[in-house]
């Protein structure tokens, strides 16, 4: 969960204050190691940038596949690039790709 700016700012002027981690941690319903964090960071209290993992699979590349041959079974699939097919499951359904009823 992100929080404003603005919300970290009233907390830890309160800090500055007096007032107790934990005690602003229970008021504004914030962990008191979110408070932590803040602290170390020091005059930068603007959100990190999120994070997203390289992936196994090419979107691009998977959805070529699924054109060239839209007959293979996932687990034919999934040894072609070498993943789980689990993996191929998952991506296929991300990209709103089902198998054709018969």
């Amino acid at each position: 969960m992100t929080y404003g700016v603005s919300l970290r700012a009233k907390v830890l002027g309160l800090i500055k204050d007096g007032m107790g981690k934990r005690e602003a941690a229970r008021l504004f319903k914030v962990s008191p190691n979110t408070i932590y964090e803040w602290l170390k960071r020091g005059d930068d209290l603007s959100p990190r940038p999120v994070k997203t993992r390289k992936r196994k699979i090419d979107r691009a590349a998977l959805e070529a596949h699924v054109n060239k041959y839209p007959d293979l079974f996932l687990r034919e699939r999934a040894e072609y690039f070498g993943v789980d097919p689990s993996a191929i499951s998952y991506h296929l359904r991300q990209m709103q790709i089902v198998k054709k009823s018969a």
